[in-house]
């Protein structure tokens, strides 16, 4: 069994220099092997509509690939290396060469996720080139348990090559049994952060079992960005959103704003560029904090399947289109309210919380599957009638049952529906929605029971308000 524990270690200032420049090594041999690979790409293809008649075409150049960029590193060592745009020297040797090796493994996955894709099929988009911004992790390919010295209360010395010893806050301590195979540095707005890979073979990797979902083990999640609400269950619980980025934009608006009147490059911008960053890292603590506990919330219930929304973020999130008149003006299209929406969208980061969720799930011996919600917030859950059809509808009185049903804990009700495949299927004929399919009584009781339990909860919470 492997796991991650991560500890902040407290480098003195020549080992805080020395990593720094050991960062900055690693980022231009990652831009250098990047930019090695574009020119091949570019230098050995031709473009369909303006291929040459009359051409001498060159011998190929082989393509670049994780062993041939690798083996450039002895030759590279044997010289300080001048960088172009700057005049500065960087001096290979210094670092330790698991980590640039590892730097050309990076390259490679990066490449192998653009044209193979992942596991899943998915495929990631162009490779960047790295800036001071977003390369900020070193990894030690091969550690050993040997590496750790003097071990104490709250703290432990960890040795590194060529660095040296350095001191590691313990916040909790490392499980027994436990070998050190890896390490990686990881430079934060807030210090110096180390990951540390162990394993333990006599521990066995957990098999998931296979659940079978029933009514009574699993529970449907609708992603809510309705005032304060941040899931609704098909239990008839609203769990309550943190917003973590709209309620510090203000305090960081103050700070970008004071950083841009700065001249670039002077003291004082980097000063508050650091501040912008501290806040920006706090808001992503907060998100994450809140989202862990979330998750544990729900998987405390006991319920063995969860059943989400399959969301489209990347088309949710996108500006809207533009509206264009005859002479060639840019008509409104309402993308001032779209930009609030979208940022609602990116602060609630619903991707990571499904992610979390099922991280924590599979612990926990449960599974978290997704489903398309197509028309499952528009039918109405114990009936299969077209209730719903505009998001302004957050409540349906119902005269027949005396009963206000909620719009989210209805959808989040048949998104379990869905799930069990007891949910209608839906067919437009005309330009009408019309729902076909039937469902037990017994089905119908348990949704009535629910709504009717969550409907009393909220006609307390509105009396006490």
């Amino acid at each position: 069994m492997k796991t991650t524990y991560q500890y902040e270690f407290y480098p003195n200032t020549k080992q805080k220099l020395e990593l720094n420049e050991w960062l900055r090594i690693s980022r231009y041999w990652y831009n250098r092997q990047l930019g090695d690979r574009f020119d091949w790409w570019e230098m050995n293809r031709t473009y369909v509509n303006a291929c040459p008649l009359v051409s001498s075409i060159a011998s190929l150049r082989d393509k670049p690939n994780f062993y041939s960029q690798k083996a450039q590193l002895p030759v590279i060592k044997k010289d300080l290396v001048k960088v172009w745009h700057s005049g500065e020297l960087l001096d290979f040797k210094r670092v330790d060469s698991t980590i640039l090796q590892e730097v050309s493994k990076r390259v490679d996955k990066a490449f192998e996720r653009l044209i193979v894709g992942d596991s899943k099929g998915g495929k990631s988009g162009k490779p960047r080139f790295k800036s001071e911004a977003n390369f900020k992790t070193m990894t030690f390919a091969t550690a050993s348990s040997d590496w750790i010295k003097l071990v104490r209360k709250n703290w432990f010395y960890l040795r590194l090559p060529k660095i040296g010893a350095i001191k590691v806050r313990m916040h909790r301590e490392m499980p027994a049994g436990f070998n050190l195979k890896q390490v990686s540095i990881t430079k934060k707005a807030d210090g110096w952060f180390i990951q540390m890979m162990l394993e333990d073979s006599a521990v066995p990797e957990s098999a998931p079992e296979e659940v079978i979902p029933t009514w009574d083990n699993s529970m449907g999640l609708d992603a809510v960005l309705h005032e304060n609400v941040y899931l609704a269950t098909s239990e008839g619980e609203k769990l309550p959103s943190l917003k973590p980025l709209r309620s510090n934009q203000a305090k960081l608006d103050r700070i970008s704003i004071k950083r841009n009147k700065r001249k670039r490059g002077s003291k004082a911008r980097r000063k508050l560029a650091k501040r912008e960053g501290r806040q920006h890292q706090k808001i992503a603590r907060s998100r994450k904090d809140f989202q862990y506990k979330t998750a544990h919330k729900l998987v405390r219930t006991g319920k063995k399947v969860f059943f989400h929304e399959d969301l489209n973020l990347r088309g949710l999130t996108k500006r809207a289109k533009t509206k264009q008149a005859d002479d060639g003006t840019f008509l409104p299209n309402g993308q001032a309210a779209k930009s609030g929406l979208n940022k609602s969208w990116m602060d609630a980061a619903f991707g990571n919380f499904f992610k979390t969720l099922e991280y924590i799930a599979a612990k926990a011996g449960s599974v978290v599957i997704s489903k398309n919600p197509a028309y499952s917030s528009m039918v109405l859950s114990y009936r299969d009638e077209v209730i719903f059809t505009d998001c302004s509808i957050r409540g349906y009185w119902d005269e027949q049952e005396s009963l206000m049903v909620d719009r989210d804990i209805n959808a989040a009700i048949n998104l379990k529906r869905l799930g069990l495949d007891i949910f209608p299927s839906i067919k437009r004929r005309s330009g009408k929605l019309s729902v076909v399919g039937t469902m037990g009584h017994s089905t119908t009781k348990e949704i009535l029971h629910t709504l009717h339990r969550a409907g009393d909860a909220y006609a307390v919470s509105e009396r006490s308000a």
